[in-house]
């Protein structure tokens, strides 16, 4: 069921500690056959197997999320009974019970998990090998109760010899009641009670007086003060009633033997559904292990098959370029924690190669992490082999190693009188012969335990060797001549764990690209060492160790610069991209806001020449009853219409200047006087015109005629608002003004604008019906984004709402308002644009 990979090292998955991995892994699973499985798990070399695992183990994750009823409870390991059954045993009522209910779970994990099949096929394609065995299952139950007993109706002579026995013995009970209760047997009894031994009904009779009582000793007391005696008066009865009894249990083991054959029939489908269940269990057990460590999974990905060249010098003989092929492996841990560490305290680290990397050189003091770091790399590798989700960020990523190695810790062994560097290097020289391509090297300390310079020599050979192989290779060190090696070396790269020299500890944070400082002089002068004595010290150290530690210092602060630049630059960034949302919002709403004066306005002119219509129908009303005869009515009508409709048409003029000059909204107008040539904005008529002319009344602009498309109009200058001064004769192009106006939103929840939706208070299925076709109309108006107001209340709407979106064609993405925009009452979709 699981290809395991015949490279991973025993020597490694112990080292790396991969046996407490599976140690807690299996604490997560339900029953034995999937504590089984996760007991003996080993990482895999074969992708697709891989991924297939990682595809279960993250569906598995999404559905625990999502469904809170899939779980194991009642699930047995049969697989014994089952095989004891085929050998002809009589399973016992409790057993026949635990088959029952494995098979019941396991009958409602399929019909679950296969419901559930377009959004977690995998997992439905195990439950879909699932067996119901409904056979079994309706036996089992028909003949035993939860209580693991044989009911009467398990078969007709059970029923029938239940019933013969419970009245031979309500007839022996009475009998042997009106016994005790006898005056003159009282005085003889321990107690007046009636109870049994060795399958028959006795009375307690005091030892003294056993010659009083007529009857057959079954019993004593342990004190000898009581004997047990069956009356002879009750001795046929008691005979009936064990008779019955014997009947019972062999009509029992009738039924059980049957049951048992039964199981034994359906064995092999039996024992397939259990190891389904065990693979389902041991899924879900990776799952719930991963929620507990806040895991995520990686992308699993081969080899590189186009494989990088990098420059490593030129031939001193040939006088060509050299060059080393990257072996095309993938790592890249981001924020990877190691997953037996305490989560509250251990630091993340991001481990990466490149294609111009493929061997990091790891330095920095005693207890700073170095170890740490290689265990973290080597333990997640296998874990996510074996399918398993691991402790790091969303996006990092891994190729599958056909091998990884370790030489970890101190190994000295006593018994084969090996000392530390003798052990390292046994370790090393058969890693050095399984190791390819394809393998993942982990070497901690390297070269250690000897003579400083012939193991920092030691150890570069060795990563020399590894580099010319093109092994995937991760290595700690201590000696400064490899911070150099890693320095000017195609395909090696230094990195270092941290260490705050003010608080004298380490941070156990990783940076790739630097080396470590030694600080052992720093150290030992802040911890108060003679200054003297420190001073020799550094007057003894190599000149050039003391420029390598001074240059490795100043690239350091470089390199900090330089991050701390790129993060105030990634800051800026995304702060140009909050205010260009804000400014599209914005703009948004002013677009919004004009659309919708607009369209208020127009129909307010439309009723209000409506009303002018019924006064004119009116007023030729009243023109054919007079006559002809009385124009001076005709004349008094006339000018009281004319009242009425100017005083009409000041109201009007009067509500939309009102509704124009709303505070909030932007003011587009312009200062200084409005003359011939002028842009100006109509507001009753939401356009923009042209002066024509000006009409001065005691100096200052009283009435222009304005045109305004095909018409011209006379308008008081204070209806106006000046949006352009006209340009010089010489200039060509004229520039249309833009009239931008907003109006305050009124009304209650039912009322939407062009960006915003309230569905508060409709059911689900109407403020749907009204949400798709707002999105389509908010679509055609090339909007970016929409506002959905749903409210909180059960949150029916709101996950009503959020489904619709999801896949929605229209509908880019989304997401819950933030604080302000009216937190989770509200869901704020981004629309597609014509670039998709």
């Amino acid at each position: 069921m699981q290809r395991q990979g015949s490279g991973m090292n025993p020597h490694t998955i112990r080292v790396l500690e991969y046996d407490k991995i599976l140690k807690q892994l299996a604490a997560f699973c339900a029953f034995g056959g999937g504590a089984e499985l996760a007991s003996s798990l080993l990482p895999s070399d074969d992708l697709r197997t891989i991924n297939d695992w990682m595809e279960q183990t993250s569906e598995a994750s999404r559905l625990l999320d999502q469904k809170t009823d899939v779980y194991f409870g009642g699930v047995y390991d049969l697989r014994a009974l089952v095989a004891r059954s085929e050998r002809g045993s009589i399973l016992i009522p409790t057993e026949l019970v635990e088959v029952r209910t494995t098979l019941m779970r396991a009958r409602t994990l399929r019909n679950t998990l296969t419901r559930l099949n377009r959004q977690f096929p995998r997992l439905a394609d195990i439950a879909f090998s699932i067996e119901p065995c409904e056979h079994v299952i309706g036996e089992i139950s028909r003949c035993i109760n939860d209580r693991a007993e044989v009911v009467d109706s398990a078969s007709a002579d059970l029923g029938r010899i239940r019933a013969q026995l419970r009245v031979a013995q309500d007839r022996l009970l009475s009998t042997l009641d009106r016994l005790v209760q006898n005056t003159e047997i009282i005085p003889f009894l321990q107690e007046s009670i009636v109870t049994q031994r060795q399958g028959r009904y006795v009375i307690p009779v005091r030892s003294e007086y056993k010659g009083q009582v007529q009857g057959i000793v079954h019993d004593q007391s342990a004190s000898g003060a009581t004997f047990f005696i069956e009356p002879l008066t009750v001795v046929e009865q008691n005979n009936a009633v064990r008779e019955l009894e014997l009947e019972e249990e062999k009509e029992v083991r009738r039924i059980l033997t049957e049951l048992s054959d039964l199981v034994a029939d359906e064995g092999p489908y039996i024992s397939r559904n259990v190891q389904i269940l065990s693979q389902l269990d041991f899924t879900f057990a990776k799952a719930k292990y991963a929620l507990e460590m806040e895991a995520t999974a990686p992308e699993i990905v081969p080899f590189q098959q186009k494989r990088t060249e990098i420059f490593a010098g030129i031939d001193e003989d040939t006088k060509e370029e050299r060059t080393i092929q990257h072996p095309g492996s993938v790592l890249n841990f981001r924020q990877a924690r190691h997953p037996l560490l305490d989560p509250e305290s251990v630091v993340p680290i991001d481990v990466y190669f490149d294609n111009e990397c493929y061997i990091l050189v790891v330095t920095g003091p005693n207890t700073g992490g170095k170890t740490v770091t290689l265990k973290t790399v080597g333990l997640l590798t296998l874990m996510a082999q074996s399918g398993m989700m691991i402790p790091v960020e969303e996006g990092s990523s891994l190729s599958v190693f056909e091998g990884v190695y370790a030489d970890i810790g101190d190994e000295q062994s006593i018994e084969q009188n090996l000392s530390t560097f003798s052990s390292h290097m046994t370790n090393i020289i058969s890693i050095l012969e399984e190791a390819d391509p394809q393998s993942l090297v982990l070497l901690d300390e390297l070269g250690a335990g000897t003579d400083p310079d012939e193991g920092s020599a030691l150890a570069a050979a060795l990563l020399e060797n590894l580099r010319d192989r093109g092994i995937t290779t991760l290595a700690t060190t201590h000696y400064s001549d490899l911070k150099l090696y890693a320095h000017n070396t195609a395909g090696v790269r230094n990195a270092s764990v941290e260490f705050d020299v003010e608080k004298l500890s380490p941070t156990f944070e990783l940076s790739i690209g630097l080396p470590g400082r030694s600080n052992a002089l720093t150290i030992a002068r802040r911890l108060g060492l003679n200054p003297v004595i420190v001073d020799d010290a550094e007057k003894m150290s190599r000149p050039e160790s003391l420029e390598v530690e001074a240059m490795l210092e100043d690239v350091r602060h470089a390199r900090q610069e330089a991050k701390r630049v790129l993060d105030h630059a990634k800051e800026r960034e995304s702060r140009a991209h909050v205010a260009e949302e804000d400014l599209r919002y914005q703009l948004a709403r002013i677009e919004e806001a004009r659309r919708q004066v607009v369209a208020e306005t127009r129909t307010t002119m439309q009723n209000e020449l409506a009303e002018i219509r019924r006064e004119i129908d009116s007023y030729r009303r009243r023109m054919a009853k007079g006559g002809t005869g009385s124009q001076d009515a005709h004349t008094l009508f006339l000018q009281d219409a004319s009242q009425t409709v100017g005083r009409r048409q000041l109201d009007t003029e009067g509500r939309v200047e009102q509704e124009v000059a709303t505070p909030g909204a932007p003011d587009l107008r312009i200062g200084g006087p409005i003359e011939k040539g002028d842009r100006v904005f109509v507001p009753n008529l939401q356009a923009t015109g042209e002066v024509i002319a000006v009409e001065k009344r005691g100096g200052a602009p009283h009435e222009a005629d304005v045109q305004v498309g095909n018409f011209r109009l006379r308008l008081p200058i204070r209806r106006l608002e000046l949006r352009s001064k006209a340009q010089s004769e010489a200039s060509t192009d004229r520039q249309p003004a833009v009239s931008v106006l907003t109006k305050t939103k009124t009304g209650g929840a039912s009322s939407d604008s062009l960006t915003e939706i309230d569905l508060r208070g409709e059911r689900v299925d109407a403020g749907l019906q009204r949400l798709e076709g707002y999105l389509d109309d908010a679509y055609l108006e090339n909007l970016p984004w929409v506002r959905i107001i749903h409210g909180k209340g059960t949150g029916a709407m709101r996950d009503a709402v959020r489904a619709a979106l999801k896949g929605h064609p229209l509908v880019s993405r989304y997401r819950p308002g933030e604080i302000g925009e009216g937190d989770d009452g509200v869901t704020v979709a981004n629309l597609m644009t014509d670039e998709g």
